[in-house]
Parts: C-alpha cells; structure tokens; sequence
C-alpha cells in the first residue's frame, strides 16, 4: 500500500529518520511508538504529503486516498455539526444535487422530448451510482458517527464555531471516519474523547476497511486496536508484531540482547586496544599489531539507546483520616437557570479509590470542585470527615502555577524537607533533565507545565487525594511513574480520567454522572461496563421473576382459598340424616310369575 524507500529527514543537526526503508500492507493496524522528539509526527506528515524527505521516497499507488488528524489545531465555522461531518460525502452529495436538478427539470412541460430522454437516462444512471455507493445511508452514518465520539441529537442543528478546540478535533474525526481512506493516519486521536468516546472508537477500529497508522499515549487503545508495532529509535524503523503489551515484552528482550552485545563489543575492543597499546613498538609484533588495528577499523560500534531511569516513588507521609472521609447529602450545584447536579448523595470512606466516569459535559469536573470545597453546593451538605488533609489537581492545574519561579523552585518551595533530595529524580520521571530544570515556568509548553504540575502534586502530604484528568499530555512513561506512585498510595484516592488502563489499575469504585445524578457502582471499571451492558437483560429477568412470583401468589391464594372453603363446609354444615329403608316383600321373579299366570289360566 505504502513503502518508504531509504528515507533520510533531519531538521539541522539533529537526524530524524537515516535511510529508512520500511511498508504497510492493507488493512493492517500499526502503532508507531517511540520517545518524544523522535519524529513520529513527521513521519506521518511525511506519508500525508504534507512534508517532503531530505533523501528517499514515499511510494504509493496513484490511486491511494489518504486522510491524516493532527494532534489539534483544527477548526470548523460556517456549517452545522451534522452538515459538516456530512462533507465527507461531498460526491454523493453533489451526485444528489444533479438529481434534485433533473427531477425539476423533467417536470418542466416546456422541455423537447429529445431532452427529456436524454434527462432519463441521465437521471437512471444518477440513481444507479448513488444506490450502490450507498448514498441513500448518509444521514444515518452521519448520525452514527457523530453519536459515537459524544453528540447529541441537539448538537446536530448547532453551528461548529460555537465548539472548543476539544470538540472541533472530533468533529474533524468524524469526517475521517466517514470519508473512509484507504490509509488513515491518526496523531494521538484519543486525545480530546472521553471514555465512552474511546471504548465506541475501539470498536469501530475493528471493522474500518482500511489500513490505520496511529500515535497513541493509550496503552489500552493500543492494545485493543493495534496488530503491529512500528518502534522509532535510533532513527530507524523497528517492527514489532503483536499489540502493544507484546511489543513492550519484546523490546526489552532486544534491549538486553543489545546492550549484552553492546558490553561484550566493549570488552573486546578494549582487548584489542590493550595489546595495540603493549606491543606497538616491538618489532616482533609489528604484524600483529597491524592487524589489530585494520581490526579495530572495521568495527561498527554497537548502538545503544539511552535506558530511561524508572522511578519508584512514595508519596510524603501523612497522618491517617477518620473511617468516613465526606458525606454529599442531597447536594444540587446550578449555574444561574443551568442545572448541573441535582440530589447528589455520597459517602466516601478512608481507602476508597473512586473514578469519575461519564460523557464530556455531564458535570465530574463540577463534582471534584464540589468534592474539593472549591464551590460550594448550591443546596445540600458537605461534611469533610475528622484529620483529613486533601489535596486536589484540578484539570487546569498546569495555568495556576506561579510564573515567575523556574522549574526546580517551583517543586522545592512547597515539599517537605526529607523530600528535596528526590527532586531531580522525579523531575526526571517527568522529562526534565539537564538544564531543562532551571527554565522560568512561563517559558513551558502546555504539557511541559502538566508534567510539572503533576510532579508537583506528587511532592505534596496528604490522605485524600483529588485528581482531574491527571493524564493529559503525559506519554506513555511518564503515566507509568504517575501510576506507580497512585498504585502505592495509602489514602483515599477520588479521579477523573479518560484513559481506561489508568483507570482499570486503580479503581475500585465507579460513580457514573449521567443526567445530574451520581450513581456509585462498586466495582472495577470492567465489572461496571459488564453490568451497563448487562443492564437490561438483568431488567428483563426482574420482570420475568416477579412474573413467576405473582403466579405462585395467585395460585398460592387459590389453594389456600378452596382449603379453607372445604374446611368451613365441613365445620359448619349439619351432617344430613340417613334415609330409612322401607320393609317390603322380595319382588317375585319372572319365573314365578309365568308359572302362576298359567295355572290361572287353566
């Protein structure tokens, strides 16, 4: 389908991509990993067209169609929802347009009846190509997709311009989605969609007719929808076969293999060295030396890449809270004439680890507000339980931050003292290195100051512990430190997040915000996707029992009604008498009677 031919890309010094030869067949699902910085963006410029290489060539069919989604950037105005997504039909609809055009003009008495034929058969041929490309489904795959990443029917009408960026990025997915590509080339497109979103997402991956390359931060979208790993490392291109999972066993066995080999190139160049080193100026061993030194120039030194330091990380102590954490009693929080929850009730215990889940819109920022005391509940309780010590990462955590300070003042100046050796080393979890820690705040890019205010959080004490989509630019690493470090914590732990493996480690509560209410589901996230998906057969075997019941009741009552009414008769009613038979002489047989007649009658 697609084949790079010795590719070679560099931006100044620093190369990308040197002589990559690598090619996606149809249908395949490739996920292109690597660290940060190491081109995987421009790779998939590169195949979009939108990038040249510096060396190579990109090889595709003429007749290939390509459709690539950035990470953002992208926004839409001057058509609704629904008609925007629909664009993505633009053939058919003009197809449909010609139509409309012929059906009035077949109805123009005015017209020769040459034309007229003319304009038939043009017309049947119209209606055969918009049959058989499906043109009479449109509308439904549109509102299919469109209800998959989170619309509501009442967002169809509005005007795309009234959407945040999260929102203009899916609709432009939508539009992906229904144009069909042969190749679709996806840069982080979990980015801006919620669960429900991701989970829909996954599923339609599955039966998309054509080949996927995607850049993704979601291990467990990874490993649902990948069937190849494509490892950007060392600027080359290394595949992996299997999901995400089985590229991570495999890529460490190839680095212990490699760094093995790495060692023993070592050991034996510095072999060589030693008796180039000893024997250089012996006439006797002038040969040999020489050899050696041909030896030397024809090694090609082992490339190793740099083994990221993992860190284990243990949040400050902190005094334990009382068993009940908080209670929302009754709890409604409105903006104005908008109601967002209504008649919340909740009671968080000490070691709860609770997940806020539902779609985008539906209030779990307003309920972690709620739940931190930020806002007040606009009627209701809230009642914060004995010793407890919150600590509380709101989804715009990165823009609170001070400025001024540079990157390490920024972590020393609120962490405990036995914690400021341990730093560096979270700050280095969280890609910051070298001189990258002594940047002021203000010069930081967007994930630059989520991953320090996520390093941050974690150099605070505390025993309950709040967290608003903790994951947003964070790659896959720096989610494991993050994730580590939730696993191993030792209070009550209340998050929203969009990413499911995040979210199935650590959860062992669900509460669903839908429709204003909040409603617990104890549990993982999978128990709870199993019951919402088991719901209405669970319904229908409810009905079915309480069916059974009322029969049993009713014929229970029958029974105990006809004993009952047996028992009264045979209590209540006289006994009736018996009837006295009457003494009269044996009936004469016939016998007798013949014979008697007779002798009377001589």
């Amino acid at each position: 389908m697609i084949q790079l031919s010795e590719l070679t890309k560099s931006f100044g010094d620093r190369v990308l991509f040197d002589h990559v030869t690598w090619q996606i067949t149809a249908r395949e699902r490739v996920g292109l990993c690597g660290p940060n910085g190491a081109g995987k963006t421009t790779l998939l410029k590169m195949m979009a067209g939108l990038d040249e290489p510096d060396e190579g060539a990109i090889l595709k069919p003429s007749a290939l169609t390509v459709g690539y989604l950035p990470q953002d950037g992208l926004s839409h105005s001057g058509r609704s929802v629904f008609d925007e997504a629909a664009s993505a039909f633009a053939e058919l609809l003009a197809i449909k347009a010609e139509m409309h055009d012929v059906e009035e003009r077949l109805g123009d008495p005015a017209v020769p009846d040459e034309e007229h034929a003319s304009m038939l058969a043009r017309y049947s041929d119209l209606q055969d190509t918009f049959r058989l490309r499906d043109g009479y489904s449109i509308d439904l795959k549109t509102a299919t997709v469109l209800h998959g990443l989170g619309f509501s029917p009442a967002d169809f009408e509005r005007p795309t311009e009234t959407f945040s960026g999260g929102w203009q990025m899916r609709i432009a997915l939508a539009k992906l989605l229904l144009q069909q590509p042969d190749l679709l080339l996806l840069d982080e497109p979990t980015n801006h969609l919620d669960l429900e979103a991701r989970n829909w997402l996954e599923e339609y991956m599955h039966g998309y007719p054509g080949a996927i390359i995607l850049v993704s931060h979601d291990r467990f979208f990874l490993d649902a929808v990948v069937t190849r790993i494509a490892d950007l490392t060392l600027r080359t291109l290394t595949d992996y076969i299997g999901n995400y999972s089985d590229y991570l066993v495999a890529h460490d066995a190839r680095m212990e293999q490699l760094r093995k080999a790495k060692r023993e190139q070592d050991e034996e160049v510095a072999r060589i060295k030693m008796f180039i080193d000893r024997f250089r100026y012996q006439a006797t061993k002038a040969s040999q030396v020489q050899s050696r030194i041909k030896m030397l120039e024809k090694v090609v030194p082992i490339e190793v890449p740099p083994e990221r330091k993992k860190i284990h990380f243990h949040f400050p102590a902190c005094q334990k809270s009382g068993r009940t954490v908080m209670e929302i009693a009754h709890a409604r929080k409105s903006y104005g004439s908008l109601s967002v929850l209504r008649d919340v009730n909740l009671h968080i215990e000490r070691g709860d680890r609770i997940a806020l889940v539902g779609p985008n819109g539906t209030g779990k920022s307003t309920l972690m507000r709620l739940l931190s005391g930020e806002e007040p509940p606009t009627s209701g309780t809230r009642v914060v339980g004995h010793n407890v010590v919150m600590e509380y990462f709101a989804q715009d955590e990165a823009t609170r931050m001070d400025p001024k300070p540079n990157v390490y003042e920024t972590l020393s100046s609120g962490s405990p003292h036995n914690m400021v050796p341990a730093i560096r080393n979270i700050l280095g979890g969280f890609l910051f290195s070298g001189d990258d820690i002594y940047k002021p705040v203000r010069v930081l890019s967007g994930g630059e100051r989520t991953r320090l205010a996520v390093a941050r959080m974690l150099l605070r004490p505390s025993n309950t512990l709040l967290v608003d989509e903790p994951t947003n630019h964070l790659d896959l690493d720096s989610k494991d430190v993050l994730l580590d470090a939730l696993a191993d914590y030792g209070g009550t732990l209340i998050f929203v997040s969009h990413d499911r493996y995040f979210v199935e480690k650590l959860a062992t509560k669900i509460i669903e915000i839908a429709n204003g209410r909040a409603v617990v589901y104890p549990g993982t996230y999978r128990e709870f996707l199993w019951h919402k998906e088991h719901a209405g057969d669970e319904l229908e075997e409810k009905k079915k029992e309480e069916g059974k019941r009322k029969k049993e009741d009713v014929r229970r009552q029958q029974v105990e009604g006809r004993s009952q009414g047996a028992a009264a008769m045979t209590k209540g009613a006289a006994r009736p008498p018996l009837r006295k038979v009457q003494d009269r002489p044996p009936r004469p047989c016939a016998r007798s009677r013949s014979r008697s007649c007779g002798f009377r009658a001589r």
